[in-house]
């Protein structure tokens, strides 16, 4: 992608059952210069329930004011919340529950900010969570973010969805983590680790980086079983799949080691001061390996980024958390850091 740090950047409602709304206003609220030129793309009611739910004696609600157009976000008031109406308004829907309404209006702000970023009217799109069951119950046959976004960027370009392979890297301050599968069962993701699949994998990373970094980065592969197989001990699927995928993956450039013993490569791979990391990323076999020791280290402060689109998408670490939503008890701070990482993205052309 060319640079595009002068356009604005859409952060996506999420679901408005869930904490989206609220940490959207607070990150508004607390952050206004990182703000500054973003828009939601969603709901003017359910942002402005959210900014209701968050006044308190001595801090009224936020503002929050319409705009026509994404590009109108410049223009908007200082310490106010721009919001671009992109359905149409739903109902009240009932704060902590899965409903199909709620599905609908977070699937269609994505919807509507994906086109706008393919199009080139946007950054990025930054998307607060949304809930997989209430998705499922409105009918949109994506189990996910990353899938939805996928077959929006192969339908604008024209292509299949098997031609626009994406992967999810899961990223803060310490470690990077990029996963061979997401959401499917334990099962499948085991089916999914072969040779094809694992050097797709190291190719989109690699060059996803690159575009970061300025060189090409170091990559650490996981085993996938434990101990990484131990010499086919614990299971083949090292010698048989990732080592020759790892192999054909150096004979194209790429500067890759491994397999690793899982228990360890992330250790390995965890800048810490004082400390560098010996890779710049670690490309994991299934989602819960990949993801544990992201989130361990601080979900506050893990960014999810889809790498393979022809546009910028980050997402903040963590779901909808339905058991604290209309508290005013979630945490910003994972959305203020992918917009962090979005504008870094875009400004470099990720």
């Amino acid at each position: 992608m060319s640079n595009t740090s002068s356009l604005p950047i859409a952060i996506t409602l999420g679901d408005p059952a869930g904490i989206g709304p609220e940490i959207i206003a607070k990150a508004f609220r607390d952050a206004p210069t990182l703000t500054r030129g973003c828009f939601v793309a969603g709901d003017l009611g359910s942002m402005r329930r959210a900014t209701q739910l968050l006044a308190a004696p001595g801090r009224p609600a936020w503002p929050v004011v319409e705009i026509a157009d994404a590009a109108d976000a410049f223009d908007a008031p200082p310490n106010a919340i721009p919001v671009l109406q992109v359905m149409a308004p739903p109902g009240v829907m009932a704060v902590g529950e899965v409903s199909a309404e709620a599905g609908r209006v977070a699937a269609d702000a994505v919807l509507w900010a994906a086109r706008a970023a393919l199009r080139g009217e946007i950054a990025a799109l930054v998307t607060a969570p949304l809930h997989k069951e209430a998705l499922a119950a409105a009918g949109v046959p994506y189990p996910g973010h990353t899938e939805l976004l996928q077959a929006e960027a192969a339908a604008h370009v024209g292509t299949s969805i098997a031609q626009m392979p994406v992967r999810m890297m899961l990223a803060n301050d310490e470690l990077r983590t990029v996963l061979v599968s997401i959401h499917v069962s334990l099962r499948q993701a085991i089916e999914a680790v072969t040779f094809d699949n694992v050097l797709q994998t190291l190719r989109i990373t690699d060059a996803s980086l690159r575009a970061v970094l300025g060189r090409r980065p170091r990559i650490g592969v996981a085993g996938l079983n434990p101990h990484a197989g131990e010499g086919g001990l614990f299971g083949r699927e090292e010698i048989d799949t990732i080592v020759p995928a790892i192999e054909a993956a150096r004979a194209e450039g790429l500067d890759v080691h491994g397999p690793y013993a899982p228990d360890t490569v992330f250790m390995r791979a965890r800048a810490q001061a004082g400390r560098p990391s010996e890779f710049d990323v670690v490309v994991a076999m299934y989602h819960d390996q990949g993801l544990i020791p992201v989130k361990y280290l601080g979900v506050d402060k893990g960014v999810n980024v889809t790498l393979g689109l022809p546009l910028v998408r980050t997402s903040p670490d963590h779901g909808t958390a339905f058991d604290i939503a209309g508290t005013g008890r979630a945490d910003a701070a994972s959305l203020t850091e992918a917009l962090r990482m979005a504008r870094r993205l875009a400004t470099r052309g990720l």
